[in-house]
């Protein structure tokens, strides 16, 4: 790349990681295109803008000028969603950061969990509605995670929607994606029966993490095995634009769910691994 890179920019190092998905996206719509043109959009800045953008949290008209066009980064975030490239790409990742932990490519147990995110002034009303819980006006943003708290899954529907709507549609999200091993989903109490019994169709078994009655009053405490959903949210929320509802459409929003994810995955696989002398000394 000529000009200085962002923070939130591609490293060769994580670029190599997603190339090989993205050069085969764009050899198979050329070879299906009518006109065989590959076109001239550098496709790594393309996907530096995306991931500027959901760290920033900024317009798309108000993306850098060193960037490429925001109308073609558009055009490309839009295309890679109706493809389904960027779920492919996140799931890609998820397997080599299991694989680097000595786990298996699927997990046999999921945690699933709903935040409620308020949204901006703009989103339709169609798509969002208020929380009556938790007094939230906007929409829920639900996951799926493995016990390394990396995205199986992610639903984005209206605040009002009940939670066994979210755990229903997670959980065919995860036995599609995650086959025959997945074994058991944990949840909380605000998922019912519905969800218990769907995840019984799909063979999976449900089962409701409570939490400790000496634990009432004390605001949030973690939950043993259901903390890591809870990590995950938070991981997200450093990406700005995830902050709050800000698309209109909400598989846009869950498209920007994959891609942070790809980019924290992308840094973790990418991160140098120290010995605890390495660490001990860099502290010193």
């Amino acid at each position: 790349m000529e000009r200085e890179p962002y923070p939130s920019g591609l490293s060769d190092e994580r670029w190599a990681l997603i190339e090989p998905m993205i050069t085969s996206w764009k050899q198979d719509r050329v070879a299906r295109s009518a006109t065989k043109d590959p076109g001239t959009c550098d496709l790594r800045e393309v996907v530096n803008a995306i991931f500027y953008r959901n760290r920033t949290g900024c317009q798309w008209r108000y993306l850098p000028h060193d960037l490429p066009a925001w109308s073609a980064v558009f055009y490309y975030f839009t295309l890679w969603r109706k493809d389904g490239l960027d779920q492919r790409i996140q799931e890609l990742l998820r397997c080599q950061v299991r694989e680097r932990a000595r786990r298996l490519e699927d997990p046999s147990l999921v945690v699933i969990d709903t935040q409620s995110v308020r949204a901006a002034a703009g989103v339709p009303k169609a798509t969002t509605e208020l929380d009556a819980a938790k007094k939230t006006p906007g929409r829920k943003r639900d996951l799926a995670v493995d016990v390394m708290g990396l995205l199986i899954g992610v639903v984005i529907l209206a605040a009002s929607a009940h939670d066994n709507a979210a755990g229903t549609a997670l959980l065919d999200q995860a036995a599609e994606r995650c086959g025959m091993r997945l074994e058991k989903a944990l949840v909380d109490q605000g998922f019912k029966d519905e969800t218990v019994i769907h995840g019984a169709l799909l063979g999976i078994t449900v089962e409701t993490v409570r939490r400790n009655p000496g634990d009432q009053g004390k605001g949030f405490v973690p939950q043993p095995k259901r903390w890591v959903v809870e990590q995950a949210n938070g991981t997200l929320m450093l990406h700005r634009r995830l902050a709050r509802e800000y698309d209109h459409r909400p598989d846009n929003s869950a498209s920007r769910v994959y891609w942070a994810a790809t980019a924290n995955m992308a840094r973790r696989l990418t991160a140098p691994t120290l010995s605890w002398r390495d660490e001990y000394q860099a502290a010193a």
